[in-house]
């Protein structure tokens, strides 16, 4: 009999926690498509759209490039270290580029930009509904979705691509640096490997991650932003949630995008 019970409560736990993600992701489909249909119906608020851009892609520069710099730097370190013992030297440019392109790039980029521009989404927001400023909105006639969330997804999702882009250079510009100047490769064979290995696809599926991990991360930033309350508790707990919601997300979808591309 107990051992029946236990085998009931344990299934009921399994059967809360699956209707409770399920709950979770109707919410959050919810969210991304109320937002989408206010966003693409007038009025538009472009110079909300602006300033997005100009937080995500230019305030955002310097700390992907510098991440992307020491990537690319240690990379080419770690892969030294290991093809050495193989005399296959010459394969490390190839190696670097690919792994920017492909896998380092847009996913490094992206939780950098979760970590800073997904925390103070949800920490923008979440304030302003706590404050009840949301609700003046409303009150205004002016739909949040629309003015809020709309442009930082859109701004999120096409520019986050661009940030990708120059921290593929970066990261190839980072392996070059240590390759010629501290590994004593040739400078001249060193670009050649790397742009004979390279392909417009290995640019191009990263920039498809890139545009994903964008919307991603927006999507968190301003949906954990929205359920945010109790004060500065909640908004401090929502923005702790919206940052590893968003990095875990980054790597689930990391995944089944280089199934899908690759």
């Amino acid at each position: 009999m107990f051992a029946y019970v236990a085998s009931v409560l344990f299934l009921a736990k399994i059967g809360s926690g699956v209707l409770s993600l399920l709950a979770s992701i109707g919410r959050v489909s919810w969210f991304i498509v109320e937002s989408c249909m206010a966003g693409f119906m007038p009025p538009y608020y472009w110079k909300q759209i602006l300033q997005q851009v100009i937080q995500i892609g230019y305030f955002s520069l310097p700390v992907v490039g510098m991440t992307a710099l020491f990537t690319g730097m240690a990379m080419t370190l770690q892969c030294y270290t290991g093809f050495s013992k193989l005399t296959a030297e010459s394969a490390i440019p190839s190696v670097v580029m690919i792994a920017m392109t492909r896998e380092l790039g847009p996913v490094l980029t992206a939780l950098m930009v979760a970590g800073r521009l997904g925390a103070s989404m949800t920490a923008e927001i979440g304030t302003m509904k706590v404050t009840e400023q949301i609700d003046a909105l409303t009150t205004l006639s002016v739909n949040s979705h629309r003015y809020l969330v709309f442009p930082r997804i859109l701004a999120g999702t096409i520019f986050l691509p661009f940030l990708v882009f120059i921290d593929d250079i970066i990261g190839i510009l980072g392996g070059y640096i240590v390759g010629v100047h501290y590994l004593h490769f040739n400078a001249a064979n060193y670009i050649h490997n790397t742009f004979t290995a390279m392909t417009p696809w290995d640019v191009m599926s990263g920039l498809i991650k890139g545009a994903v991990f964008g919307f991603i991360v927006c999507v968190m930033g301003c949906y954990h932003g929205y359920l945010s309350n109790r004060g500065a508790e909640g908004v401090g707990r929502a923005t702790t949630n919206s940052v590893v919601s968003s990095s875990i997300m980054i790597l689930l979808l990391d995944c089944i995008l280089t199934f899908m591309l690759f």
